[in-house]
């Protein structure tokens, strides 16, 4: 299933989107897809409804993050290898760092980069949203507690990241800066999440190009990996890294600005059409 949530901010409503591209309406049978909703049993009721019964909705509403109440974002940095090998020594564990949950926002919204930024850069990456609780989870097992896949658009402001302290969370946690959907694909949709093509465009040029096969760490790697460290909880978002082609790493570098736009997808899960503002007050 592609599930979506549709409406103005704050006030989305669940639906689904069908074999043939159309929203449907999900409002009668599920409050909302929060951590609750993402159980296995939930999804599979779910799944037993025929698409074609649920009421078409009709134009073209706004979409939202595909899941709400997240209680954390976990993210992981050079974790493609052609990415990591560009001027960086291989990582020999997932490094994690933690996006704070208010920078969430709908895929097509825009992109605002907070007042004084001035290196506002772009990562395209495979979002992972966990269905059950996982503590300390093995490889073989993880991905039996991941409820389904995203496209996140890890926004950082390098220069908070890199020139204001050794952490990173204050370069990564702006508003905004984490674009999520346009749907959550749910597992059964992506049979093999180390398979999947994706990309990013800025203001038309091809910036990033990759497929996920060319992670240092799998996605059953990286769940386990982070269960060690801290519980996950239903709704808890894990991004798992970007490809070559970020703005910082271009010769010149290539940062965000005022009224630029960025186009951004994954093979099967839909795509992001995002424009940027700059200098708002928070």
């Amino acid at each position: 299933m592609k599930l979506v949530r549709y409406g103005p901010r704050g006030r989305e409503r669940p639906g689904l989107i069908d074999a043939d591209g159309v929203l449907r309406d999900l409002s009668m049978y599920v409050r909302d897809f929060d951590g609750a909703s993402l159980a296995p049993a939930r999804l599979a009721a779910l799944r037993r409804l025929a698409p074609q019964d649920l009421p078409a909705v009709r134009g073209r509403p706004r979409l939202g993050v595909p899941v709400a109440g997240v209680g954390k974002i976990v993210a992981i940095g050079l974790n493609y290898r052609a990415h990591a090998a560009g001027g960086h020594t291989l990582p020999e564990e997932p490094i994690l760092f933690l996006k704070a949950t208010s920078s969430l926002c709908g895929p097509h919204d825009p992109v605002r980069l907070p007042q004084g930024a001035t290196q506002g850069d772009w990562e395209v990456e495979l979002a992972m949203v966990i269905g059950q609780r996982a503590a300390r989870v093995s490889a073989e097992r993880a991905l039996d507690f991941v409820a389904g896949y995203s496209v996140a658009n890890d926004v950082s402001e390098r220069s908070y990241q890199f020139d204001r302290g050794p952490t990173w969370d204050k370069g990564k946690s702006c508003d905004t800066f984490c674009p999520l959907g346009p749907w959550l694909a749910t597992r059964d949709e992506v049979p093999d999440p180390q398979a999947l093509d994706l990309w990013l465009t800025f203001d038309g040029e091809t910036m990033q190009r990759s497929n996920t096969a060319d992670m240092l760490f799998s996605c059953a790697e990286i769940v386990a990996f982070v269960s060690r460290f801290m519980t996950l909880h239903p709704g808890d978002v894990i991004l798992t890294g970007t490809p070559p082609g970020s703005g910082f790493l271009q010769t010149p570098p290539r940062f965000l600005r005022h009224g630029a736009r960025m186009r951004l997808g994954i093979s099967g899960l839909g795509e992001h059409r995002s424009r940027v503002v700059a200098g708002t007050a928070r």
